[in-house]
């Protein structure tokens, strides 16, 4: 450990990064150089590493504790860290969870600068919103066609039911005079979506409720909240604030982790979440599953890259090559 230097966590790229930890009751520190945790058995104490160089975010729930040392380490290998509530959504879904980013002041320029050049201006502002939302339904439509496990599941893209609520939203999309009006379209986008998987995983008596115990719905809080661990990550990154927002209002509190989760979430955690539901899978599976298909779908390097295309979209190509982007 005497050459072992804090840059050298940050060797794998965030982007790169294969795990998302939820803990709960257990003891989070940091012994002979490593971050583990600590969980109390009726016999003895058992310790688990975590690989913190390979981590992305780590979620403490109910019953967790964690001690100086361990933050000290978590932030120098550039790891977010929430507290929430049980099976890794809060205890009250009206309530945010709260991440303790790492505090450095050397992450890069260009992407804020970037994404401030557009973000006073309203009109560039409602086209960046529209680009999100092109950008999800690509990848929706990428992920429906290419996944085969989804398409047994019964989720096929090129469904008439599906094409006509696409074709809806991409016309309603481009004719949004502004934020309000695009939220309400991705609204009535999810809505149809929401159906349609309810249809196809034979819960034909769904609603969605946020604070509901039925497992489609406590999955669908789960599996989002793990999507915004990831655009925690992605804008923290790249050095982006959360208040910047396109799409879900300027005063609301992490909004801008809002619009990069919302990339991923109709085309990975919603059909997923009313699977694992059909199936009767445990909390457990359901985030196993998931963080599965995050890697399988490169969840993570396709927010990086919807991100940072939108922020360097009016960098000059000179530019780009001399800061190596």
């Amino acid at each position: 450990m005497d050459d072992f230097s804090p840059s050298d966590l940050k060797a794998i790229l965030h982007s790169r990064r294969a795990n998302l930890y939820y803990l709960e009751y257990c003891r989070v520190m940091q012994k002979d150089g490593r971050v583990l945790y600590l969980t109390d058995t009726e016999k003895d104490n058992l310790y688990f590493n975590i690989p913190i160089a390979n981590t992305t975010v780590l979620l403490l729930g109910n019953g967790t504790s964690i001690t100086q040392a361990a933050m000290r380490m978590l932030a120098q290998a550039g790891v977010l860290v929430g507290f929430c509530g049980g099976g890794g959504t809060p205890l009250y879904m009206a309530t945010e969870v709260e991440w303790l980013t790492p505090q450095s002041e050397y992450r890069p320029t260009e992407y804020l600068q970037g994404w401030l050049a557009f973000w006073f201006d309203e009109t560039q502002r409602l086209a960046v919103a529209k680009q999100f939302q092109y950008a999800r339904i690509e990848y929706l439509q990428k992920i429906w066609q290419n996944d085969r496990e989804l398409r047994i599941e019964g989720f096929d893209i090129t469904d008439g039911e599906i094409e006509k609520a696409l074709n809806v939203f991409a016309s309603r999309t481009e004719n949004a005079a502004k934020p309000a009006d695009i939220l309400l379209t991705e609204a009535q986008l999810t809505k149809a979506l929401y159906k349609y998987a309810a249809n196809a995983s034979g819960q034909t008596n769904f609603t969605r409720q946020h604070q509901s115990l039925d497992k489609a719905n406590d999955f669908l809080n789960h599996g989002n909240y793990l999507a915004y661990g990831l655009a925690a990550c992605c804008l923290w990154v790249l050095g982006i604030p959360h208040g910047f927002a396109v799409m879900h209002g300027k005063t609301r509190r992490g909004a801008l982790v809002f619009d990069v989760a919302d990339l991923i979430k109709d085309a990975l955690i919603l059909p997923w979440a009313f699977v694992c539901a059909k199936e009767n899978a445990t909390e457990q599976e359901f985030r196993q599953q998931v963080l599965q298909v995050f890697i399988d779908h490169k969840a993570l390097d396709f927010m990086f890259d919807t991100v940072k295309s939108i922020a360097l979209k009016d960098y000059s190509q000179e530019m780009i090559e001399e800061r190596g982007l």
